[in-house]
């Protein structure tokens, strides 16, 4: 059979090759404006999106009660002035969607303002987030308050992206880590009117302090993450133990985990939150219409059973165990090539892995949302194990950075 030789190809596909060439070389000079460009291009249409097209989700129903409540102290007012602005500020379609279920759980708390008012205490625990709507709605509508903290949220988190790459000189890889934000739902957290993006935009700001020895910055960062969504407080616990454990001095990480282990005593008393299995039953279990008294007893055939089927849920509709596994894969891989985290990373990475794992354990719920604030740290963590390869690869040394022996288990 006979083949063309390479002189042989004809002008368009020699006019392909140049191109490609060309392109490459560009990129391989101005890789690193040209990935930032593109990030904070896709950051900008996300804040964009997130105030144009908002998710009307039904939390957004609790979180505006609970900014509202020291206005509106009567259960039945407070019931009436969070339904009514709601629907003054999203569409007639988004509306229903909200308060029509076909007799089911929406439709009966839009018709019944006590029990509405008994599930506050799992929504109030987030007091800060609170304060925050609370505040912003002196001065604008409480929908758009909303909306405001969404698109804050979602350019603070690319902000501190940024940042993050620029400070380990990676902002080349600045368009991997939107791919990997796609794949985190990204666009989904920046539209649902919930305290999760803001959450993780400010333990990515914690984190990052740490990474770059910034103690106080740390601390007060951690802090307010946990402040905004108290369940941080599960990371927060393992991260302090590893660095007690390695003996890595970290005092703004260990004084925002001690701040914040008191006071999460101290607001879920004052929230009323009515506990850790009860919250699970209604989460994951079954949707209980009065959370008021409501004490269920503890079974281990129930928790296993919603475990299971939040498992279910999370490999097949969400991505989060799925964008984890590709973290600990870039780390083996990385790893293997023969470069490491340092110490002060390595329990980070390790931290985040074992506290998603552990949120879920304590609280099975499959939402990537509620794990959202793991999952980007870890890439930007091996952000710069990857320049290091990808600078060996250049230098002609991809033979023995690469190089690994099929089998090999040392």
């Amino acid at each position: 059979m006979l083949t063309k030789s390479p002189s042989a190809k004809n002008p368009l596909d020699r006019l392909v090759e140049a191109g490609l060439a060309w392109g490459e070389g560009t990129y391989a000079r101005l890789a690193a404006p040209i990935g930032a460009a593109a990030f904070a291009l896709y950051i900008l249409l996300t804040a964009f999106t997130a105030w144009v097209m908002p998710d009307a989700n039904w939390d957004m129903l609790p979180y505006l009660a609970i900014s509202e409540e020291s206005t509106y102290p009567d259960a039945q007012v407070l019931h009436d002035y969070t339904y009514d602005t709601v629907k003054s500020g999203v569409s007639a379609g988004d509306y229903k969607a909200l308060t029509d279920d076909g007799g089911g759980f929406r439709s009966h708390m839009a018709q019944n303002a006590a029990d509405f008012h008994s599930l506050l205490g799992m929504y109030r625990i987030k007091f800060l987030y609170a304060e925050i709507l609370s505040t912003l709605s002196g001065v604008m509508s409480p929908v758009e308050a909303m909306r405001l903290v969404q698109v804050f949220s979602a350019l603070l988190f690319g902000a501190i992206t940024l940042l993050w790459l620029r400070s380990q000189n990676a902002l080349a890889l600045a368009p991997v880590v939107g791919a990997v934000l796609i794949m985190a739902d990204f666009g989904d957290a920046a539209r649902a009117s919930t305290p999760d993006l803001l959450t993780s935009a400010l333990l990515l700001g914690g984190l990052y302090a740490y990474v770059r020895g910034r103690e106080a910055a740390t601390a007060i960062l951690l802090f307010l993450a946990f402040m905004v969504r108290p369940d941080n407080i599960v990371f927060l616990a393992f991260f302090a133990v590893l660095l007690v454990v390695f003996r890595q001095q970290a005092l703004g990480a260990l004084a925002g985990f001690a701040a914040s282990f008191i006071a999460y005593f101290a607001i879920s008393h004052w929230a009323h939150h009515p506990g850790w299995w009860p919250h699970l039953w209604f989460s994951s279990i079954e949707q209980h219409y009065n959370m008021d008294g409501f004490e269920p007893a503890f079974s281990v055939i129930a928790y296993l059973r919603a475990f299971a089927t939040s498992l279910l849920r999370a490999v097949n509709l969400n991505s989060w165990i799925g964008v984890s596994v590709l973290a600990l894969a870039g780390w083996y891989a990385a790893s293997r090539a023969g470069f490491k985290l340092d110490r002060r990373a390595g329990i980070l990475f390790a931290a985040l892995v074992l506290g998603a794992l552990a949120k879920f354990t304590v609280f099975p719920i499959h939402d990537t949302r509620i794990y959202f604030p793991h999952l980007i740290p870890p890439f930007l963590l091996l952000a710069p194990l990857f320049m290091e390869l990808w600078a060996a690869v250049a230098r002609g040394q991809h033979r023995t950075a690469l190089h690994v022996i099929p089998g090999d288990k040392s």
